[in-house]
């Protein structure tokens, strides 16, 4: 499989995790099933979650970044990062954490975000 594809599948997954570690428990609140754990309980299960994040995002960090011959600049790789963190969030919540709506300002801003991954890619002078 060609690294780009790599890196962007690993960091898919691994914002899957990161989105349930920081906004999952506030399901699992309105669900009623961790309404009583105390707070550091919350933290440790969602550091608990997060472990699986840190555990797909640094291996696609490491294989997508040039200087491990991967295809990315850290630029490049901060901005699809946070691409796919936006598009993962906005999925997640829309079909799991039933409830949320999405705005036009909400999709404007996921242009905006696109429109960052495309100046980022433009060649620049060395």
């Amino acid at each position: 499989m060609p690294a780009w594809l790599t890196t962007i599948l690993l960091l898919i997954i691994s914002n899957v995790f990161m989105t349930f570690a920081w906004y999952g428990h506030l399901k699992l609140q309105s669900a009623g099933i961790s309404k009583s754990w105390p707070l550091f309980v919350v933290i440790l299960v969602s550091w608990g979650v997060a472990l699986f994040e840190y555990s797909f995002m640094v291996p696609a960090n490491r294989i997508g970044y040039q200087e491990n011959g991967g295809p990315y600049s850290l630029f490049q790789l901060k901005v699809i990062q946070e691409v796919i963190t936006l598009t993962v969030f906005t999925i997640v919540t829309m079909f799991i954490f039933l409830g949320e709506k999405l705005h036009w300002n909400h999709i404007a801003a996921f242009v905006c975000l696109v429109a960052a991954v495309c100046f980022v890619f433009l060649p620049t002078d060395k």
